[in-house]
């Protein structure tokens, strides 16, 4: 294998792992706001109206 192939074949593999992960991240982070969703406090209405 040539230093081009070597070096393509790297760039691909790693970007693609890189992408995994995000996606594996944003899997992750799905399932812990469904766990711990955000409770409404009690100036929430307050602040959505912008008073």
């Amino acid at each position: 294998m040539d230093n081009w192939t070597f070096g393509i074949t790297m760039t691909v593999v790693g970007t693609g792992a890189t992408f995994l992960i995000l996606g594996i991240l944003v899997f992750v982070i799905g399932l812990l706001k469904r766990g711990f969703p955000l409770s409404a406090g009690p100036n929430q209405n307050e602040k959505a109206k912008g008073a």
